[in-house]
């Protein structure tokens, strides 16, 4: 099971909460708007190669200080003081959606924080011919389906696959309009916020993940960030929605391993 850190950053304005485990380089996992945020499978896996930091995001769990956050910049800067604090000098980047979207703005605002980049499913740029979905307008039941893959995937997941599916199915409904609130200030109306004005100055090898069934934010947005990366490798991963890496935990887990080693 990983360690629980509480940190006080600020003089006490925000209080953030890390799960850590494992040994080796340090890597950075920032989690997604919604549907899956703290410890799962794909870490507990990434944790046998690596020093895995999972945060909750402010707003999140009993992560605070959201309120002190003005945009993307502020949120982006929050994760260095937190890397700092945690005695981190740099760490391999891993984020999912508005993680990804933080994870590649900490790569172009200040570069030496970052050894490798891993964005798997990452907002940050918009097209008006494939829209990403607004969650807010989503009813439970609706955002739980449209989180998942369209194929019918079950029989390859493994059991704990298919029990982290199942739980997070069931804390969904209880969580997303917190969760989504938190997020809603970074990513709604849309979730450009510039970052392709920034992105020249990413140096990380980057990965991009995105899996060929999400219906949240289509795998055509990996074009943007192939060429808004330089020299940005892009794997799409079969019988996956939004949440790939819950859904196919160990292609993921094992994708992001061996680009990080």
């Amino acid at each position: 099971m990983p360690e629980t850190i509480e940190l006080s950053l600020r003089g006490g304005d925000f209080e953030a909460t890390v799960l850590k485990d494992g040994s080796g380089p340090p890597l950075l996992y920032l989690h997604g708007a919604v549907g899956q945020k703290g410890w799962a499978p794909f870490l507990s896996a990434l944790a046998q190669q690596f020093t895995v930091y999972a945060p909750y995001l402010p707003g999140y769990a009993k992560s605070t200080g959201l309120e002190k956050l003005d945009d993307i910049l502020d949120l982006t800067l929050h994760q260095f003081e937190l890397l700092d604090a945690l005695g981190v000098s740099k760490a391999h980047v891993v984020g999912h959606f508005l993680g990804g979207m933080i994870a590649a703005e900490m790569a172009a605002l200040s570069p030496s924080y970052v050894d490798r980049l891993v964005l798997a499913a990452p907002a940050g740029t918009w097209r008006d011919d494939a829209q990403v979905a607004d969650l807010l307008a989503m009813t439970a039941g609706d955002l739980q389906t449209e989180l998942w893959s369209s194929a019918s995937s079950s029989m390859s997941l493994s059991t704990a696959d298919f029990e982290a599916n199942a739980r997070l199915k069931a804390e969904l409904a209880a969580d997303r309009m917190v969760d989504l609130t938190a997020a809603g200030k970074f990513l709604w109306p849309i979730p450009d916020r510039g970052l392709k004005r920034r992105a020249y100055r990413i140096k990380a090898p980057t990965l991009v993940l995105w899996g060929e069934n999400d219906r949240i934010i289509p795998p055509v947005y990996a074009e943007d960030f192939s060429r808004l990366i330089p020299q940005a490798e892009v794997s799409i991963i079969p019988n996956a929605g939004h949440l790939l890496m819950i859904e196919r935990s160990e292609v993921f887990s094992a994708a992001v391993a061996e680009f990080l080693s």
